[in-house]
């Protein structure tokens, strides 16, 4: 009933956030213990719920059950397939309370926020300078380690992001 009727009676006390059921508290729980008890047999990532244990073994087996109707591209659930749909019908459900402006998914509403809050919750432990999101700090890091470099075969300058665009 609680689904229907929207009540949350299960709460973290970490951060507050409600839930349904009680299975639901104790898979979130694990994002702030960071406890991964289901491990990939291939590459060895931990993940908090067996299901996504599940959809990550799609990235080893190549398997895309849910194919979009329109272009054919497939996906691995069938949530990323409807977000996806909206790539083709411009449907946008999810608007900024402060310029408008309409996005397809809610966490993408999330980090357009931070332009107007000024946001940055992903640090950089090297350097201390602040992101939107975990890729973006991930791509940063690069900066550090050295990763993903590239030297341009016409200039020879060295980038740490591929270099096509920056080149030609």
């Amino acid at each position: 009933m609680s689904f229907h009727t929207g009540e949350l009676p299960f709460s973290c006390s970490v951060c507050g956030k409600g839930f349904v059921t009680k299975g639901q508290l104790k898979l979130h729980m694990r994002s702030h213990t960071g406890e991964r008890p289901y491990s990939c047999s291939v590459c060895g990532k931990g993940f908090y719920a067996k299901n996504t244990l599940k959809q990550h073994m799609s990235i080893h087996t190549g398997e895309r059950p849910f194919s979009c109707s329109v272009c054919g591209k497939g996906f691995v659930t069938k949530g990323q397939l409807k977000l996806h749909m909206r790539s083709h019908t411009g449907e946008r459900p999810y608007s900024c309370s402060v310029c408008g402006k309409g996005f397809y998914a809610k966490n993408t509403l999330k980090q357009h926020m931070s332009i107007h809050t000024g946001e940055r919750p992903f640090s950089c432990s090297v350097c201390g300078k602040g992101f939107v999101t975990k890729g973006q700090l991930k791509l940063h890091m690069r900066i550090h380690t050295g990763d993903g470099q590239h030297s341009c075969s016409v200039r020879g300058k060295s980038f740490i992001i591929s270099p096509t665009s920056l080149c030609m």
